[in-house]
């Protein structure tokens, strides 16, 4: 209850607004800095360029930039490429641990309601059968028979 009233308390007295001038001038600073950085960096490529062109001549080093730039686009497709299976099964773990906490949560807040109620022990006795049923037919189905998730990609 503290920390509710120490939040209206925060809104009425205009400190969250304070707070919002702050992150909203932060974030244009980390924006400049950003647009200053990549024209650096484009200079900084020009530079080599005209160094390389005087060394090399202006078409062998148009070619070499391009393979470089072109090398460089497949390797970052190629590292999401082989890190997007790990990703996907840990979204679908951390999906998976969140329903059963959901589930759990919610049979929790049902318990005492069940209990009360005329038909409370068949009413929990049910759910508690099923999820033995449902726990025995996991442990004997073979681990590749099971369908892959919809948003796993292969």
């Amino acid at each position: 209850m503290g920390t509710l009233v120490s939040l209206i308390s925060a809104l009425a007295s205009g400190e969250a607004s304070a707070a919002l001038r702050r992150a909203r001038m932060t974030a244009i600073l980390y924006g400049l800095a950003g647009v200053f950085a990549l024209c650096g960096i484009g200079f900084l490529l020009g530079a080599a360029y005209i160094w390389l062109a005087e060394r090399y001549g202006p078409l062998a080093t148009s070619l070499g930039f391009g393979i470089g730039f072109l090398v460089l686009a497949g390797l970052i497709l190629v590292i999401h490429k082989l890190t997007a299976g790990m990703r996907a099964r840990r979204r679908a773990r951390r999906r998976k641990a969140d329903m059963t906490a959901v589930g759990v949560t919610a049979a929790l807040a049902l318990l005492p309601a069940l209990a009360k109620s005329k038909g409370g022990m068949g009413a929990l006795l049910a759910p508690a059968v099923a999820l033995v049923a449902y726990a025995i037919y996991r442990e004997n189905v073979k681990p590749g028979s099971q369908d892959k998730d919809p948003g796993e990609t292969p």
